[in-house]
């Protein structure tokens, strides 16, 4: 069986943002693959873990995945303190005789994020509203490879890598399987002796923020990397769960048009015509902004990738610049309108080069600096009794359910199938048991099969 072929048929998907497939990701052809072990989000540590502990594996995996896009230059993009990380991925590259090369970066942020990356190792900018392809390259996540490694032996991916820190008893790295509750996640590390916390999904610049009662219903996707348990007194939680309507009111009367927003922009800094400044500017001056959402400064808002440097790091009046973006992008989208993409040759700005934020600074600016330089080497394989896989855990179409309730599933089987010329991933059970309920997701209870 070909690569791409078992890479679909173990329904890998991109481990450490939206989910893309990855064996339609890796139907191309570049000159330069890239695997990212920059770990973009502070506080996370499972890619430098897997690149410790996997490192084998990664090195094989990259070098199947560079071969499959007929790269003729392989890279895994670390960042340059992750020695003990880059110590055991020299020596697997020296014992396989691998052509890959490590590529090591400055600890800043968001140094993973893929168009940075890109114009990091190959010196090319992604045109704006383009994707790394665009730039002659291919950008997969460590615990991608790791994933790819296990395809190509046979399993599906039915197994997570997780980091859970923050207000937990001892953090730790997880292996548990896709569909694992998170609040058994956390159970897992220990537990937290919080009376009242929020549970943050990702990283702590762009993960999903829940309240308690919020993450008693949430699982474990192919996408989750991390699971932070924070207060809810801290700046972090304050700004996310400070309404729309006062985000908006504050950015009409307090924005100062420093321009900050715009001079530390990673897009803009990238050469991309994106300046945050000016879209805080017309939603100022416009008496309702679905009038002007054909300005070319409003439509470019749809450049932003989310990062949150603006409002973390650059804006002095603690606005929120980022969360006026995703609103307008919203209304954007509703009207039908994009920005599209653009060819030709883009320059980075000169001042890039030292306006880079510095990963820890972010943290800090969170209120959760002191999470920060956890040494999390601690692997931990808890037993799950039930799991509840969605259909929709990545880009594209959510996949069809092939089993039914009452069913018995064994561990790897498949249960739900991307439609023949869709794009999405199949989902295999990720333990044995008896099929519980089959509706928007897939519930097993573990049995002795």
């Amino acid at each position: 069986m070909e690569l791409l072929e078992q890479i679909k048929q173990a329904g890998v998907v991109g481990c450490g943002g939206a989910g893309f497939p990855t064996h339609a990701k890796l139907n191309c052809k570049v000159d330069t693959f890239i695997v990212n072990g920059a770990e973009c989000e502070p506080l996370l540590r499972t890619d430098r873990w897997l690149m410790r502990c996997r490192a084998a594996e990664i090195v094989a995996a990259a070098g199947l995945c560079g071969g499959a896009v007929g790269a003729g230059t392989i890279y895994i993009a670390l960042k340059e303190h992750y020695t003990r990380a880059a110590e055991a991925l020299e020596q697997a590259i020296r014992d396989q005789r691998s052509p890959v090369k490590l590529f090591r970066l400055q600890n800043f942020y968001p140094a993973g994020d893929e168009q940075a990356l890109v114009l990091e190792v190959t010196g090319r900018v992604v045109p704006p509203a383009g994707i790394p392809l665009d730039a002659g390259a291919v950008v997969s996540n460590a615990a991608t490879m790791s994933a790819v490694y296990d395809a190509v032996q046979g399993e599906a991916f039915t197994q997570k890598y997780l980091t859970v820190t923050g207000e937990v008893a001892r953090p730790v790295i997880l292996r548990v399987p896709v569909g694992t509750p998170l609040l058994e996640c956390v159970e897992a590390a220990g537990g937290t002796a919080l009376n009242e916390y929020r549970v943050l999904c990702g990283g702590p610049m762009m993960g999903k923020l829940y309240t308690m009662e919020e993450a008693r219903r949430e699982t474990v996707t192919k996408t989750t990397s991390g699971i932070t348990v924070l207060p809810p007194d801290i700046p972090l939680v304050r700004e996310r769960e400070t309404p729309l309507r006062v985000t908006l009111r504050r950015a009409r009367t307090a924005c100062i048009q420093c321009s900050r927003c715009t001079d530390q922009c990673p897009r803009h800094l990238s050469g991309h015509p994106l300046r945050p400044h000016m879209i805080m500017r017309k939603l100022a001056y416009a008496g309702d902004i679905r009038d002007v959402l054909e300005d070319k400064d409003l439509l470019q808002a749809q450049l932003c990738s989310q990062c949150g440097v603006c409002e973390v790091y650059a804006c002095p009046m603690g606005l929120q610049p980022r969360q006026v973006n995703v609103f307008v992008k919203g209304e954007l989208a509703r009207a039908g309108l994009r920005c599209e993409r653009t060819g030709g040759v883009w320059t980075p700005e000169e001042a890039r080069q030292w306006r880079k934020a510095p990963s820890r600074r972010m943290a800090v600016r969170l209120g959760v600096g002191k999470y920060y330089d956890y040494e999390i080497d601690t692997l931990l394989t808890p037993e799950v009794s039930r799991v509840r896989l969605p259909l929709k855990q990545h880009i594209g179409v959510p996949a069809v359910p092939e089993v039914k309730a009452g069913d018995t599933v064994v561990l790897g089987q498949r249960i739900a199938a991307c439609p023949d010329g869709a794009m999405g991933a199949h989902i295999s059970a990720s333990i044995g048991g008896v099929v519980m309920a089959v509706d928007d997701a897939i519930t097993i209870e573990r049995g002795n099969i």
